[in-house]
């Protein structure tokens, strides 16, 4: 405890001296612990999604042991999955639970309720097994989709295998297919062993701009990684959250960028270098980065700006600091979390940025 309050200490002093502020409007690194004590509420959050659903792999596939831990990948997410649901804060969405291993209706979508949730999921089958009909899920979860209004986040786990000799059309077709007709984005949790595997999950990912690859490892280990597909800290709240439980919650203010510009301004290098220097020192930290953008444009356009933008800095410090890219968050949100009202030109200017937030120092 005393060796983690110094450490703290020393960072904010590090990050000062280098021109960057602790507490300044920024990304938020959120624990459950958080929530469970009612440190952050529903009214400082902005919801990102209006329904969710959970496309599961249950095949044989999910019987791997996970790092070493004695339990399987299945039982991991099971337990992931119960956990979360017990502190999840309910925005008012709705929620489905699926699986394609074989094609199966857990939790029909319906009004979010935690005890329904938590019921559905002890339905789930004790061992995994069955094959992979990754075409069939899809195709089933199109009618799904045509009953919702808004926006759904689909959290599709995949090792990237499937039966090809089903004779339907490939899962990449149809998930662009879906992707053209619903506004939808696919959040897929990689469970890949191989480049093939790999490749073939970023195809899927790759329908629209708000779709992305998260690997199981980082969905399991560090849920603040995917959290921002459901909701995300009000950028306009400034949050104060449990130091220990966030360990360091180190953040700077936020880099600003040029009208339909995503190119980093020289002027931030300094305070850049500054979480570089710190991200890269410490083995167990990361850095999770926001990207956001003004109203101008339609959502799409604006999305995908927003993600060149946190690319673009995750790229700095990559590149320059040799951070890896599990340890470098990049989420984006285009103009659904404003800093400022978009009616004025300086409005604009504050959300054209990009947020950062550290975590994981000890």
């Amino acid at each position: 405890m005393v060796k983690t309050r110094i450490l703290t200490i020393l960072s904010i002093i590090f990050l000062v001296l280098f021109g960057c502020f602790y507490g300044a409007m920024a990304a938020e690194i959120i624990t459950s612990e958080d929530f469970e004590q009612k440190l952050v509420t529903r009214d400082q959050l902005v919801k990102t999604a209006d329904n969710f659903i959970l496309l599961l792999d249950t095949s044989l596939s999910m019987e791997v042991e996970y790092k070493n831990t004695g339990k399987s990948q299945y039982e991991m997410l099971k337990s992931e999955l119960k956990i979360r649901n017990s502190y999840f804060p309910d925005l008012g969405y709705n929620a489905g639970i699926y699986r394609y291993t074989p094609w199966e209706e857990v939790l029909p979508v319906q009004p979010y309720n935690q005890r329904k949730f938590a019921a559905a999921l002890d339905k789930l089958p004790e061992k995994p097994g069955g094959s992979t009909d990754l075409q069939k899920g899809l195709e089933n979860i199109e009618p799904v989709l045509d009953s919702l209004s808004g926006r759904t986040a689909v959290f599709l786990f995949s090792d990237g295998t499937y039966n090809p000799w089903l004779g339907k059309e490939a899962p990449e077709l149809i998930q662009k297919e879906i992707s053209e007709g619903h506004n939808v984005c696919f959040y897929v949790i990689s469970l890949a062993k191989n480049p093939e595997a790999q490749g073939f999950l970023r195809e899927l990912a790759a329908v629209n701009e708000c779709s992305r690859v998260i690997s199981f490892a980082n969905y399991i280990d560090r849920p603040e990684f995917n959290s921002g597909a459901l909701f995300a800290v009000k950028s306009t709240e400034k949050i104060e959250t449990i130091a220990d439980s966030k360990v360091v919650g180190l953040k700077m203010d936020p880099i600003h960028f040029e009208f339909n510009g995503d190119q980093v301004e020289q002027k931030y290098y300094k305070d850049l270098d500054a979480i570089g220097t710190l991200v890269k020192d410490n083995p167990n930290g990361y850095a999770i980065i926001h990207g956001h953008t003004d109203s101008i444009g339609t959502d799409e356009y604006n999305m995908g700006l927003s993600r060149r933008r946190a690319d673009a800095v995750a790229m700095y410090l990559k590149e320059n600091y040799n951070i890896p890219s599990d340890r470098l968050l990049t989420d984006w949100y285009g103009p659904m979390n404003p800093a400022s009202s978009n009616t004025t030109k300086e409005g604009r200017l504050k959300n054209r940025r990009v947020e950062i937030a550290i975590g994981g120092l000890e």
